[in-house]
């Protein structure tokens, strides 16, 4: 079906005037960061092979599908018009022309021709324009037309004082415009008066075409005009006075006879045969710039259009409808719906609606702020499942508020009820009930789960799906008033993450993370469903509604399917940059309009889709070579599929598929039938460390799809390293005989060194030894020596332990008797003063000092390991563990403590509970073994 017969069927839905304003092709932009160059764009031209070259002010730009490529005039200069033919590209600029050709190494290399004879360097002229004629290219500035065939360049002589404004070629008749002297026609190399008529004195003229067997003439400022039998009329039509008003910049027809009008001011208009609008795209609908400055319509049905500030391709192949909203309010489509002749939008942002009546105008309503998730018409009425509850829209207005509960996902009418309908919330399950003319609603159930998803298994059995994650089946008693739900997930469900429920050909199947299941009955269980997983595949969804005689599916490829249940299915064919960039993720839909128009929900807009219409196919086109790099050098191509290359060097193999679409590259390197293919990152292959030898690498296009275009195949020759010949191995066997030999003779002088050095080792081992008895003895000397030391100063330690113990004990028998004859001393402050220093003498700390330093020099650092180990004994302690270590009886620590030997017994049970030890531990033995 052709792109025209499309349009009506479009036109036939809506019911309302014609498609305008942001309704639009498919069309993608391409930004000055993008192709990196200047921002104008003089002109664009298409190569046979597919490539697109423009004519920018900052140089001649390439571009290949995938990559952008940029070349430079040798002056630098604004090149301000191109065309691609045959296997050149010509360029003009200023005071210059010529054109570019690719050399062996595949590089675009320039060549002049503005070095000719008749040359009139007293021109200070720009070349705007190239096209050609029976094999001659013509150069066009403002005052001059030139000539190149066959090597030569000659000047057609113009009326002097006439200012050209283009060139049209119309059945290979040449017409030249001139802006007051009229239209002229070439005939061999002169200009001959065509038209001349006041009507077009003043005026620019922008194109002549063929039209119904006369002339279109078009023009910047005056609309259009008709030409038949030497009689110039107007053309009224619809474009015609905009494009007074809009001016006229550049112009072409379609292959379907469609005209589009480039213009200064308002972008891009496309009408049909007659003129009439069928689509304006401009910036307020995503164009990137409203001034067009040149256009070109490829083989392959795709515009290139260059702008003031950008490129812009529409791409025709696709019958789909776009629908953009450049401004950003819109957001993310969730669900749309046709009411009563009105398109209502809902977004993430809120309920839109198209004005009709103002060209497509995008409406917000009122109050609806917010994210909205579902639209649906019910006994008349538009509902709309809003994050803040559930409205009546009514005259593009929120009529009222019909349901408090927030979330209004999805809402089903239940089976063989003709006025009760269940909706599922943040919250739950909501009832809904018409009485008369007023909605009663109530929620169900004591489970608050949001419940993204539900489908009726029978009038009283429903299946829910939570938002996130679990399965429910709800049970309903007769009068709908209560729901009581049962927990599926362990009933063989694959994965309770992401559970989405749909009921197909009266089956409840379930989407998983994990592929598709059903629920069996009989066995009240879920189980594998091998038709869907295998018809769908387990990694696709279900993005329109379950319900309907056709389902929409997408797969993780982004391969979309018009899956029709009692016909089969139908692949329907979208762009990839389309699908890729704008696709709500997470969050596909599609809404069903009619019988046969769906709508594709997008980011800021939306497709419209025929699936009667069966789209054109992405074409993809063997891949071809463009340049072999080896350590980023050009080698020479020629027409052989076999190159020589050097070892151990990186080698880069750059390809390309200007006529492909949508598409990647794909590659393999095998020496056999066996192919495994990996996806190149972009449209250069990097290899290095490749082994000597022979390799066939192939290449081929492929989209996501799954589809591949034939193979490239080329052999590569890896020449072997330097070392791998004749001559290097009779000196690898000359070098290996000299060094057998003086490894030989090394061995054996290695070996009687080693006799030699086996003597001195056993010579200097029996000295080793020696010394080693020697620092024995001096060792155990030592030791011995130590002992001897440790012992006397154990005996003194004991001695003067004993003395102080005597010294007490006499100090203590000296207290006693003072006490007996107390009453003997006539003045008590004296004796007061006797017992105090015989208590003190006792106590005295000095003498305690110098036992501890004693006591240490004997046992090392006892006192310290013990008060790291048990940091809660007192000062006190540690004297009584002291003389505890050097086996003093109690009836002997006690005058060294100044105590009762009833005292230290008590103080001996509290010190051994402070150091944790049982009943059945002894304390002398813990501390004399204490290290």
């Amino acid at each position: 079906m052709s792109f025209k017969n499309t349009l009506v069927l479009i036109f036939i839905f809506f019911i309302y005037s014609k498609l305008n304003a942001q309704y639009t092709p498919f069309f993608q932009n391409y930004a000055l960061t993008e192709y990196n160059a200047g921002n104008q764009n003089w002109g664009v031209s298409l190569a046979e092979n597919g490539k697109l070259y423009v004519a920018n002010d900052k140089g001649l730009v390439e571009f290949d599908g995938m990559k952008w490529n940029f070349y430079q005039l040798p002056n630098k200069t604004i090149i301000r018009s191109v065309l691609a033919y045959k296997n050149k590209i010509y360029t003009g600029s200023y005071k210059e022309f010529g054109f570019w050709k690719k050399n062996n190494k595949g590089k675009l290399i320039y060549t002049s021709l503005g070095n000719f004879k008749d040359k009139e360097e007293s021109k200070d002229e720009e070349f705007w324009q190239i096209f050609h004629r029976n094999d001659a290219i013509f150069f066009r500035s403002f005052s001059n037309l030139y000539a190149y065939k066959e090597g030569e360049v000659k000047r057609i002589e113009v009326k002097p004082g006439s200012t050209i404004l283009s060139c049209s070629v119309v059945e290979d008749n040449v017409y030249v415009s001139t802006v007051r002297n009229g239209i002229f026609s070439l005939e061999g190399d002169d200009l001959v008066p065509f038209i001349v008529n006041d009507k077009l004195y003043d005026v620019k003229v922008i194109s002549i075409i063929k039209y119904n067997n006369r002339l279109l003439i078009a023009t910047a400022l005056n609309g259009c005009y008709l030409y038949y039998n030497g009689k110039l009329e107007p053309w009224y039509s619809e474009i015609s006075s905009v494009m007074k008003e809009q001016q006229l910049n550049d112009f072409l027809v379609l292959q379907n006879n469609n005209m589009v009008f480039g213009t200064i001011k308002n972008g891009i208009y496309i009408t049909n045969n007659s003129g009439d609008i069928v689509y304006h795209i401009n910036k307020e609908n995503g164009l990137l710039n409203n001034t067009v400055l040149s256009q070109e319509l490829g083989k392959n049905n795709k515009l290139w259009v260059g702008l003031d500030n950008g490129i812009a391709l529409m791409d025709f192949n696709y019958s789909h409808i776009l629908y953009n909203d450049s401004s950003g309010k819109l957001g993310a489509v969730y669900d749309i719906i046709n009411y009563k002749g009105t398109l209502y939008i809902g977004s993430n942002t809120g309920l839109f609606y198209l004005d009709t009546a103002n060209n497509n105008t995008l409406k917000f309503i009122e109050g609806s702020q917010g994210q909205v998730w579902n639209l649906k018409e019910i006994n008349g009425q538009l509902f709309c499942g809003h994050n803040n509850g559930t409205y009546l829209v009514e005259n593009k207005k929120f009529k009222e508020k019909v349901s408090a509960f927030t979330g209004g996902w999805v809402i089903k009418k239940v089976p063989e009820q003709n006025n009760t309908f269940l909706q599922g919330t943040y919250g739950g399950l909501v009832r809904y009930d018409l009485i008369g003319n007023t909605w009663k609603v109530q929620h169900l159930g004591e489970e608050t789960v949001p419940i993204k998803y539900m489908v009726f298994e029978d009038q009283y059995t429903a299946w829910v799906a939570h938002a996130y994650r679990g399965l429910f089946r709800v049970k309903f008693d007769e009068t709908y008033n209560e729901a009581s739900f049962k927990d599926y997930k362990s009933k063989g469900l694959w994965s309770d993450f992401n559970v989405k429920v749909h009921k197909i050909k009266n089956d409840i199947c379930f989407k998983t993370n994990k592929g598709w299941q059903k629920y069996e009955a009989l066995l009240d269980s879920i189980v594998p469903h091998d038709i869907l997983n295998n018809a769908f595949g387990v990694d696709a969804d279900i993005i329109s509604e379950s319900d309907s005689d056709v389902l929409v599916t997408k797969n993780a490829k982004d391969k979309i399917r018009f899956v029709y249940k009692m016909e089969g299915d139908n692949n329907i064919n979208f762009p990839n940059d389309l699908i890729q960039k704008r696709l709500v993720v997470d969050a596909e839909s599609v809404s069903q309009l009619n019988d046969s128009t769906f709508t594709l929900n997008l980011y800021d807009g939306f497709m419209l889709i025929n699936k009667n219409i069966n789209t054109t196919s992405d074409i993809l086109l063997k891949p071809a070579i463009e340049n072999i790099e080896v350590e980023k050098e050009l080698i020479n191509l020629g027409d052989s599929i076999e190159y020589e290359l050097p070892y151990n060097k990186n080698i880069s193999i750059s390809i390309s598929s200007p006529m492909s679409n949508n598409h990647f590259f794909e590659y393999a390197i095998s020496n056999s039938d066996t192919l495994k293919w990996y996806r190149m990152e972009n449209e250069k292959l990097e290899l290095s460390s490749l082994s000597s030898g022979y390799h066939k690498i192939h290449f081929r296009t492929a989209n996501i799809l799954g589809n591949s275009s034939p193979k490239h195949v080329i052999q590569i020759y890896i020449s072997p390293p330097w070392y791998q010949n004749s001559l290097f191995y009779v000196l690898v066997a000359l070098l290996s005989g000299l060094l057998i030999y003086r490894l030989h003779k090394r061995k054996i002088n290695k070996e009687q060194q080693a006799l030699q050095n086996k003597l001195v080792r056993e010579q200097e081992v029996l000295l080793k030894e020696k010394a080693i008895e020697n620092d024995k003895k001096i060792v155990q000397l030592k030791n011995e020596s130590l002992k001897s030391e440790v012992k006397l100063k154990s005996k003194q330690l004991a001695n003067t332990a004993m003395a102080l113990v005597k010294k007490n004990e006499s100090m203590l028998d000296i207290k006693g008797e003072l006490m007996k004859h107390k009453n003997s001393f006539e003045n008590p402050l004296m004796y007061k003063r006797l017992l105090r220093k015989i208590d003190n003498s006792i106590g005295h700390e000095d003498e305690w000092e110098i036992f501890e330093y004693n006591f240490n020099q004997v046992h090392e650092e006892f006192f310290n390991q013990l008060k790291s180990k048990h940091p809660q004994l007192t000062h006190k302690d540690l004297k009584i563990c002291a003389y505890i270590k050097m086996n003093l009886l109690t009836k002997e620590i006690a005058p060294l403590m100044n105590v009762s030997i009833r005292g230290l017994e008590t103080h001996r049970y509290r010190l051994k509970r402070k150091l944790n030890l049982g009943n059945d531990k002894s304390l002398g033995d813990y501390l004399r073994n204490f290290e």
